[in-house]
């Protein structure tokens, strides 16, 4: 099988990765038992773009994710972020790492059922104590209305429709103001309108803040949404491909 690498365009190219992958292995090991997941990973992703990674499951996706976002420990190799090696941090820098720098969504939203719409996004900065509560409830309710949820700020978690929640767990994404946001399958769990609008938010999003996206999925047709597409089959990058008919201009960071 021949690999195909294909570099980003020459604007985005021009500066320096936001994150810079290279020899990323993950094995897990039970008793005697040795199961390589990643079998080394090479890839640069730079700021403002928005990329897919793609890969039937089983393939090394959500674990690479977990990885990128200091959840997971690979085994070897290393990756780099901001001029940053997460690699050699302990758990007290990483956490603080990525309480300031990355954002999550997930196929299921994870949100706090007994919270509102409003007190769900606002809790990544209070937690982390990056804003006092007034801070976090104007930026909250700023980001809810950008995903067009100004109307359910007092709705629980458990009152919100499907396609709600995943918006809602896009605006927690984005409350500290990350410079990458890490989606896992966003669109796995809903139906096809409400996929299609999520979507269209995430690429919006992109376009306007600037903020990069790495989004795995199993869905071809996502990754047609995207700049750049990485194929990940059997926990090795299979190719890199770039998508001629996405705009490839990106913001200003």
């Amino acid at each position: 099988m021949t690999t195909t690498i294909e570099k980003p365009t020459e604007k985005v190219a021009e500066r320096a990765p936001l994150l810079s992958v290279a020899g990323l292995t993950k094995n897990y090991v039970i008793g005697d038992l040795v199961t390589p997941v990643l079998k080394g990973i090479d890839f640069d992703i730079y700021p403002g773009e928005f990329v897919a990674m793609l890969g039937p499951s089983g393939s090394g996706k959500s674990t690479l994710l977990s990885i990128l976002g200091t959840l997971l420990k690979p085994t070897a190799g290393h990756f780099f972020m901001l001029g940053n090696d997460l690699t050699e941090a302990d758990e007290r820098e990483l956490t603080k790492f990525r309480n300031r720098n990355i954002g999550f969504v997930f196929q299921y939203h994870h949100l706090l059922p007994d919270f509102t719409a409003l007190e769900n996004v606002m809790f990544p900065a209070v937690a982390s104590k990056l804003m006092d509560d007034v801070e976090a409830e104007v930026r909250a309710t700023m980001l809810l209305n950008r995903v067009g949820l100004g109307h359910r700020l007092n709705y629980r978690a458990t009152k919100l429709s499907g396609g709600q929640k995943q918006r809602v767990a896009l605006a927690r994404a984005l409350m500290n103001n990350p410079a990458l946001v890490l989606a896992d399958e966003p669109t796995g769990n809903l139906d096809r309108e409400s996929a299609h609008q999520v979507m269209e938010l995430l690429a919006e999003i992109n376009a306007e803040s600037g903020t990069t996206f790495l989004i795995s999925t199993h869905d071809p047709e996502i990754a047609k949404r995207c700049q750049r597409k990485i194929t990940i089959i059997d926990g090795k990058v299979d190719s890199i491909e770039t998508n001629p008919t996405v705009k490839q201009d990106v913001a200003a960071a």
